[in-house]
């Protein structure tokens, strides 16, 4: 089961009030009602959103819908649900809301969450990116639900998509947000763990990648130190000054250690305090002298 319909069979069972359920339900018609022959039909492929929506006009309206399975025609031939609504008194002409509809917080989220079940699909955060989106038909009706989902700060954005229009939201922790808009809890938990385990991975991986940038860059350095060195001491370390003398010295003792490293163990057996910039210095009229060498050769 994808996590889309992991998400929508949660929110299908969610216990509401009227005043929600009139929001809900008006997000499903908005997003999903064809009439025809006087007859309102609404199709969804997953079983316990059928069943919502079955509910709700029960509720709401006093009237049985008739829900017809059928087999889809697309490759992956998926049960359909179809819900035929024998009532000319559910408005299904207005693509956007009264304002009553949508007046307070409750009435947004149960809104939105209307939207979703029918329109709306997100990535299971095991995958490789974060994507929630709602597929529309109208550029209006796009941006007002691109509006409402403002309301909540997610940063959701508005694309053409072919004949229709998405609305989409990229950021991780802004997708988790819209989950506890619709009281998908479970999926919110479930949501949480995935992310942070995949950010700690992501940065466990960036501190290795950032160490072994470090390590290539104290060898490379080391390699080029020892080569100067190597260099000097054909014609003889007495070229340089003492301080140079016993830095290179050191260095041919220890080989791999980085400059920091270097300035403590000298530190310690020589029993006079070196930093780490000292040792930088000393190497760097070492390069410049061995530089020196290379154009007389």
């Amino acid at each position: 089961m994808s996590f889309t319909s992991t998400v929508k069979n949660e929110v299908s069972k969610l216990e509401i009030n009227n005043i929600e359920k009139i929001a809900e339900l008006n997000a499903i018609l908005a997003n999903n009602a064809i009439l025809e022959d006087n007859i309102i039909k609404i199709t969804t492929e997953n079983a316990s959103v059928s069943r919502r929506i079955f509910n709700l006009i029960k509720d709401l309206y006093h009237v049985i819908p008739n829900i017809i399975v059928r087999r889809s025609l697309n490759f992956n031939k998926k049960y359909l649900y179809i819900l035929h609504i024998k009532n000319k008194s559910i408005d299904i002409s207005n693509k956007i809301p009264e304002d009553y509809i949508i007046d307070d917080d409750e009435s947004v989220r149960a809104y939105l969450r209307g939207v979703f079940l029918m329109s709306g699909s997100i990535n299971d955060p095991k995958t490789s990116r974060y994507h929630l989106e709602f597929l529309v038909n109208d550029e209006k009706y796009a941006y007002f639900i691109n509006d409402l989902l403002n309301k909540y700060n997610l940063n959701s954005k508005v694309l053409k998509r072919e004949t229709k229009y998405m609305i989409y939201i990229k950021e991780a922790e802004k997708i988790s947000d819209f989950l506890r808009i619709i009281n998908a809890y479970n999926a919110v938990m479930y949501y949480e763990d995935i992310r942070i385990y995949r950010d700690h991975k992501n940065m466990t991986n960036r501190l290795n990648n950032c160490e072994q940038a470090n390590v290539d860059k104290v060898i490379e350095t080391a390699s080029k130190q020892l080569k100067d060195i190597e260099l000097i001491n054909q014609v003889g370390l007495d070229l340089l000054g003492e301080k140079e003398q016993i830095v290179a010295l050191y260095r041919l003792k220890y080989k791999d250690v980085s400059l920091l490293e270097l300035s403590e163990i000298i530190s310690m057996e020589t029993g006079k305090k070196i930093t780490k910039s000292g040792i930088y210095h000393r190497f760097k009229k070492i390069s410049e002298l061995a530089d020196k060498l290379k154009e007389k050769m």
